[in-house]
């Protein structure tokens, strides 16, 4: 009878838990469209492709904290492999590649925005943001997951799955900001630097699956091998098509970067000294 009242109980906090988050997920988007409405407004050029990058991000995280998924996440290791891999791999590069930072900054009174850049440039937010200290975070915290007592606990402490599911879709994003922003992101480490660490990061994800799947982890669970076998592989293949992902967008923000800077160098005025006498 407890264990029945337990379990009642764990599917309303699921199902609250979710509807809740789904709820919260309309405030930053309300907030971008009115912020790019503004530029609009303004006769301000905004792209309406990363508008619809930020609306699919937000949309990807609703699906996957919907309570359907969430329920199907406690009891089927394939449907928390998903979960996870739109919450920590595919929204974040969404939702960074809409560039909601520098669109706050267009939008922001005056005052506002130079504080903001000025927290942007400080020491404690370059150590955060730098790739190495992203990659730790995103990539750290999927061993600790899968490799530790932590999976097991979050499959019976509904609150302990939330917190799993927001760790990782904020160090999803910090990572992909990290490597693919294009965010103002001063002091930010140069292309070669950011590739190594996604290179690093397909590795050790690659790895991880590979573990999973030849050690049946995470122990200790209910699940079958088959399942487990088959959560892994999903996240080795959905890892790759991600990571893949954020590739294309490193190097396409790379090389329009590198494109704007020959313009600008093509239309600085040439001095012409003649060199007749006078």
């Amino acid at each position: 009878m407890e264990q029945h009242i337990q379990e009642v109980h764990s599917s309303l906090l699921e199902h609250s838990g979710g509807w809740s988050i789904m709820l919260l997920l309309l405030i930053p988007l309300l907030l971008y469209l009115a912020a790019a409405m503004k530029e609009h407004r303004r006769q301000q050029f905004w792209s309406r492709l990363r508008s619809l990058s930020f609306i699919s991000g937000i949309v990807l995280i609703a699906v996957a904290v919907s309570p359907v998924v969430t329920s199907a996440a406690h009891h089927d290791p394939r449907a928390h492999m998903a979960q996870h891999l739109v919450l920590g791999m595919f929204a974040p590069p969404f939702l960074v590649l809409a560039a909601p930072i520098t669109l706050l900054l267009r939008t922001l009174p005056l005052q506002a925005g130079r504080s903001l850049a000025r927290v942007l440039r400080t020491r404690g937010v370059h150590l955060l943001s730098h790739p190495f200290t992203a990659f730790a975070l995103n990539i750290g915290g999927m061993y600790v997951l899968y490799l530790t007592p932590l999976f097991r606990l979050s499959l019976s402490h509904p609150a302990l799955h939330i917190v799993v599911g927001v760790h990782f879709l904020a160090s999803g994003s910090l990572y992909a900001w990290a490597i693919a922003g294009p965010d103002p992101a001063p002091g930010r480490p140069g292309i070669r630097v950011r590739t190594a660490v996604l290179v690093a990061g397909i590795a050790a994800h690659a790895v991880l699956a590979k573990l999973m799947y030849a050690h049946l982890l995470p122990a200790g669970t209910p699940f079958s091998p088959e399942e487990v076998r088959d959560a892994a592989m999903l996240m080795y293949y959905g890892g790759d098509v991600a990571e893949l992902l954020l590739a294309v967008a490193l190097f396409a923000s790379w090389y329009r970067r590198r494109r704007r800077s020959r313009a600008r160098r093509r239309a600085r005025p040439v001095l012409v000294v003649s060199s007749a006498r006078p």
